[in-house]
């Protein structure tokens, strides 16, 4: 009869400890199921980097300096993978093609560098070298692609090449062939013809 009376003085006792056990675990479970109720974490606009004062040298598949961009500060933007440089100068380095350098107040640089849109105050300069007179460009926008040494606009440009002036709407150049085109607008104003004096 004792027998009996343990038996059902521990059987309480026994459910409960299975109630805590199984409480317990549900438990668990809830904490580390994922929370999907928020639902998908919002993308980062902030940007999550920044450099100041920085040099960056983009290197051929020879491992030759093609060119380089460097600025007052650059900052990566997460939401778009690009990069935002203020006060941009780009140098052209490589030995085939004549050196050029640009700059501007700011500049946007898209993923892997393949295109680089300069904003403000564009100027562009290309010193005389024996094949070519020398080169300057004035525009508010400017879209170099550098790997290709290509440089486009489709906004006003006033270009010097030597003694001559050119305004337009609209151009592409080539510093690799040292082709160059304009769109639209065209003025040009060229230097006196030399005449030889007999």
């Amino acid at each position: 009869m004792k027998q009996d009376r343990r038996r059902f003085s521990m059987a309480p006792m026994l459910l409960l400890a299975t109630l805590l056990a199984l409480g317990s675990f549900w438990l668990l479970q809830i904490t580390r199921a994922p929370d999907n109720s928020a639902g998908p974490a919002a993308a980062r606009t902030e940007p999550d980097y920044y450099v100041d004062n920085f040099n960056f040298v983009r290197l051929s598949a020879t491992g030759e300096a093609q060119y380089n961009i460097s600025g007052k500060r650059m900052v990566h933007n997460p939401a778009d993978d690009t990069h935002t440089i203020d006060l941009p100068v780009i140098n052209s380095l490589a030995r085939e093609r004549p050196p050029m350098t640009a700059r501007s107040e700011r500049a946007i640089v898209e993923p892997g560098g393949v295109k680089i849109h300069m904003y403000d105050n564009v100027k562009l300069d290309r010193p005389k070298t024996p094949q070519a007179e020398n080169f300057h460009l004035e525009s508010d926008y400017l879209m170099v692609l550098p790997d290709e040494d290509i440089m486009r606009t489709d906004k006003p440009v006033r270009l010097t090449l030597g003694g001559s002036t050119l305004n337009g709407a609209g151009m592409v150049a080539n510093n690799a062939t040292g082709e160059l085109s304009l769109a639209s607008r065209v003025q040009a104003t060229l230097p006196p013809r030399q005449t030889a004096i007999r």
